[in-house]
Formats: C-alpha cells, structure tokens, sequence
C-alpha cells in the first residue's frame, strides 16, 4: 500500500513515521508513504504557490498549476513504481465525514494520493480537474490538510497486519461496524485502587464470562448515553441481541426515574 501527500510542510510528517505504534507499518513496508511538495514544482525565484483570489476578499489561494505539476510527478512516480492508479483525495469541509467504515476501506486498498491544501483553498479548477474524494476529518477548520492527513494515515495504519501488540485489539474499537457500531467500554490497570477509586470488582473476579458481561453492558451504556443514535444503527442493523435490549430497556427505566 502506497501513500503519496501533497504538503507545503512534508517536514510535520517525519516525527509521526519515526515514533509511536504507527512508525511499524512504515518501517516493515506495509506501507510507502512518499512526500511531495508543490513548492518543488512552481516556477520563479520565488517558487511561488499562491496568488490573490478573484474578486477580491482576505487570505491567499494555491495555484492550480504547481499543484497540477506536483500530482503528475507523484503518479508518474507510482506508475514506474507499478503501485497502480489512487485515487486522488483532498481534505475539504465538504467532504463525507471519515468514520471507521471508511478507514476501513481506505486500509483494505492500494492508498491514495492525499492533497493538503492551504490559505484560503485551493483554486476550484485544479479540484474539477483532477479531485476524486473529498474528506471532512469534521465541523471545525484546520490551518491546513496535514493533521487530517495523519489523522487518515494513522488510522489505517494502525489496522495493518502487526501493527498491534494484539491483532485483535482493534476488533472492539468504538465504532466497529463489524462488531456493532458501539463505543468502547471503560479501561483499567494497576493498582487497583487510586485515588480513592477501585477497579470495578467485576474485572477482579476472574470469571471471564461475567467481566464479558461487564464489559457489554459498559458499552451498552456509554453509547445509550452518549451517542444514542449509534444503538439505533445497530439495532436497525440486527447488531443488537434480546439481552442487550434488556439492558438498555434497564438504563431507560434508571434514566426516567433519575438514578
């Protein structure tokens, strides 16, 4: 799987591939991630990039030809490459929202050549032209598309082959549509009691069936009441078993009367 980004700043993406979990899918290969800077490609002493928009208004736009320049080096380096054709996505408020369905998709393909615009924008004719997705990290703004495009690619390398300690660790991730969609449970470790808090004495009992019960109606619980429309989706997708409603029919019932 093959990474190309399209950053003013490729230097903010050396420390995330040198350190932390991430840094083993880079250093075994799994993933190439390569790093192209538009400035490399624009014409002038000054390798200029942006330019003043049209009809006037604050902020600078990037040009579309240094950028268009830059992601034809990029796909002519993956062809000699045989990395194959990407997509070519960029990171816009609006994009469809990254969620884990999609990262998962992203993590089970070839990768992507991911743009990183700056300024105002990026001039609309470079995005008809050449533009296949667009991906919102969220409703707020980003000085650029660099922190969403770490965000993308940790989250994709997180699921690659021997990037955990344990290869099942990720399958009850909150959000895990191939689990049920729901939040995950609270976590503890030593010591047992800390600052006056003790470890729920389920998860003390050694009796794996009953921690697994904790376990589910933690989730069951978080997700009831903090992301309600999570229980919803997977109710509507069967993910939801006569016990787990008992659950949230309990909560429900704890809820109304105000405990």
């Amino acid at each position: 799987m093959r990474f190309d980004v399209l950053t003013l700043f490729p230097e903010l993406f050396a420390p995330f591939i040198e350190a932390g979990i991430a840094r083993r899918a880079y250093a075994s290969g799994q993933i190439v991630l390569k790093l192209w800077n538009p400035r490399d490609f624009a014409e002038g002493n000054y390798r200029r990039v942006d330019d003043r928009p049209f009809g006037g208004g604050p902020g600078m736009v990037m040009m579309a030809e240094p950028l268009a320049r830059c992601l034809q080096a990029a796909q002519a380096d993956r062809a000699q490459a045989q990395a194959g054709e990407a997509p070519v996505v960029l990171f816009s408020p609006i994009g469809a929202a990254l969620n884990h369905a999609a990262v998962e998709r992203w993590s089970a393909g070839a990768g992507a050549i991911l743009i990183c615009g700056r300024y105002e924008g990026i001039d609309q004719r470079f995005i008809d032209r050449h533009v296949t997705h667009q991906v919102s990290l969220g409703d707020f703004v980003l000085s650029g598309g660099e922190i969403a495009a770490l965000a993308l690619l940790d989250a994709v390398a997180r699921l690659q082959p021997g990037v955990l300690n344990d290869e099942g660790s990720h399958q009850l991730d909150s959000f895990n549509p191939a689990v049920d969609g729901l939040l995950d449970c609270p976590h503890y470790t030593r010591p047992e009691e800390w600052d006056g808090q003790r470890v729920p004495p389920e998860l003390l009992s050694g009796h794996h069936a009953q921690i697994e019960r904790w376990r589910r109606e933690q989730r069951l619980a978080l997700t009831a009441r903090h992301r309600p429309d999570l229980v919803a989706s997977a109710r509507a997708q069967g993910g939801l078993s006569r016990a787990d409603e008992a659950v949230l029919a309990q909560l429900g019932e704890a809820a109304r009367a105000g405990l």
